[in-house]
């Protein structure tokens, strides 16, 4: 039976506005994102089991710049800005979109993109193509449904149906696909081994 990886050490370690300044890419990196107030920031603490590791905030939108911590010295967690922020000006929004790509594309260390979508909501245009253009970029990434306790199963199943059904209408096979909750800790050990599973396989 495999050992589930535990957390033993989380730093933050530094933030970065461009991705040209992000630290050298000598250990394997998880980025996460996902739309505002999809619960980003509560998820990576439950994960870490850390209540103050990633900053929370009552107002969306705002990690502004690509924030970098190292886990158990042999890896990093990384919190990127969103997507999809309505309140945002054009000018704002495209430079978050540049910070992103270019983070995305520059990253050789980038083991896996971590897709966060609040299961509460139906299929949400921006997250269906945000998906499919790093899918056509072939950036390896997994879909992470959050606040899995906020509805009752039968709705959970229901909207979980309708994000797949959509999905399936541009892919042949789906990414992994993650159930969590920052409240019951639900999905922490699944999330956790899956990375564990890809750092094993890194050369």
């Amino acid at each position: 039976m495999q050992k589930k990886m535990r957390i033993t050490e989380a730093s933050f370690l530094t933030s970065s506005a461009n991705p040209k300044n992000c630290p050298a890419p000598n250990k394997p990196e998880y980025a996460f994102i996902g739309r505002s107030n999809v619960g980003k920031s509560s998820l990576l603490n439950m994960l870490c089991n850390r209540r103050k590791l990633a900053k929370i905030s009552g107002t969306p939108g705002k990690t502004r710049l690509i924030n970098h911590f190292l886990i158990n010295d042999s890896w990093y967690m990384v919190d990127l800005p969103g997507y999809g922020y309505a309140k945002l000006s054009k000018t704002e929004r495209e430079k978050f979109k540049k910070m992103i790509d270019g983070y995305l594309s520059e990253r050789p260390n980038l083991a896996n993109l971590f897709v966060l979508i609040d299961s509460r909501h139906a299929p949400i245009q921006s997250d269906l193509e945000f998906m499919q253009s790093i899918g056509t970029r072939g950036i390896p990434f997994a879909i992470v449904f959050t606040k899995s306790d906020k509805l009752k199963p039968e709705q959970l199943e229901s909207n979980i149906s309708k994000y797949k059904d959509r999905l399936y209408e541009e892919w042949e096979e789906l990414p992994p696909l993650f159930f969590t909750s920052a409240t019951t800790r639900q999905g922490q050990e699944e999330v956790l081994s899956y990375i564990e599973e890809i750092n094993k396989s890194l050369p």
